[in-house]
């Protein structure tokens, strides 16, 4: 069976409620041409463990393999290169992370354009950050750090697991927003970064729920704020950063993308194989095992998503003055 002739069977599946398609795939005796999906990170990051929830859950909705092929490097820019330069055949796709569109404005002179060298097909997932500190610090809370940040410009730091990273970018938005100076203090990943914060060698850091979440249950770090809109169920009594700061958000994103110029009827294919993937109830447990929201969004509401990321992010790289490392 020719490719062509697969998608044209994706395309009629897809047309139809979830339960009546996964039989006709089934059935329909595709060819096992194995799915890439790229990830421009390390094996066992957020990212990563997204990809390889969601692999298992895509290869039961099409009937075929589904391979995760990490190619770390340049802030997941060089995964990204070569899905961009792939056929756009709907054989190949990207996920990708929040640094995409902070990469935007972070590398001067990308080999591909973040927006229009891919389609956007949905956003898997929204992962909110904590803002925690070591228990020594004198604070209770943002308003605090504020006040003492106020009174000691220059003396407190920031932990950074990655330059131009999400919550690198978390960080120096909180501190444009607040109108104090902290020092940034880069690691070369996260685990470094969190065992200085928990040895009191570095007072703060943002940081993914799943990094930080047993040391905070410890007793270990104390956690001042979580940079969602509002507050986490999972933690109700930690304000939420904009109770402070009005206006204030800062959420990890991760979506899937193929190259551009994917024919329209495949693009929304593919979103809703993918948005099926996201709803099984597999999938939603892990995403709330790794502290995250599903979202599961039409490719035309992530292109938009996307397009607003890049501009708004663009504005907090410029003010950070981050550099690609």
């Amino acid at each position: 069976m020719q490719r062509r002739d697969f998608h044209l069977q994706l395309l009629a599946a897809c047309s139809v409620a979830a339960p009546s398609w996964l039989s006709a795939q089934t059935s329909a005796g595709i060819p096992n041409i194995p799915l890439r999906i790229l990830v421009g990170v390390t094996p066992g990051g957020s990212t990563d463990t997204i990809a390889r929830s969601l692999a298992p859950q895509l290869a039961k909705l099409l009937g075929r393999t589904v391979i995760i092929e990490n190619r770390p490097g340049a802030g997941g820019n060089l995964a990204a290169d070569i899905v961009a330069k792939s056929a756009p055949d709907g054989n190949t796709l990207l996920l990708s992370f929040t640094s995409h569109a902070i990469n935007a404005t972070l590398y001067p002179n990308l080999p591909f354009d973040p927006l229009h060298s891919f389609t956007p097909l949905t956003c898997i997932a929204t992962s909110p950050s904590l803002l925690v500190a070591h228990p020594s610090l004198p604070v209770r809370d943002v308003q605090g750090l504020i006040a003492l940040a106020k009174a000691r410009p220059g003396k407190l730091n920031f932990a950074l697991g990655g330059v131009g990273s999400s919550l690198h970018m978390a960080g120096d938005a909180f501190k444009q927003q607040a109108g104090v100076f902290i020092v940034n203090i880069p690691y070369k990943g996260t685990a470094p970064a969190v065992a200085d914060v928990l040895a009191g060698q570095v007072e703060l850091m943002f940081a993914a729920v799943g990094n930080v979440q047993q040391h905070i249950k410890a007793g270990k770090l104390k956690l001042l704020g979580v940079t969602s809109p509002k507050r986490l169920a999972a933690y109700p009594d930690a304000p939420a950063i904009a109770e402070a700061l009005p206006g204030y958000e800062s959420s990890a994103w991760f979506g899937l993308f193929a190259p551009a110029n994917l024919p329209s009827a495949l693009a929304q294919a593919l979103s809703n194989v993918a948005r099926a993937a996201v709803a099984m109830p597999e999938m939603q447990q892990r995403l709330a095992l790794e502290g995250m929201q599903a979202v599961g969004n039409s490719p035309q509401e992530f292109g938009r998503f996307v397009q607003a990321e890049i501009t708004r992010w663009g504005k907090v790289v410029r003010y950070s003055g981050a550099k690609p490392e």
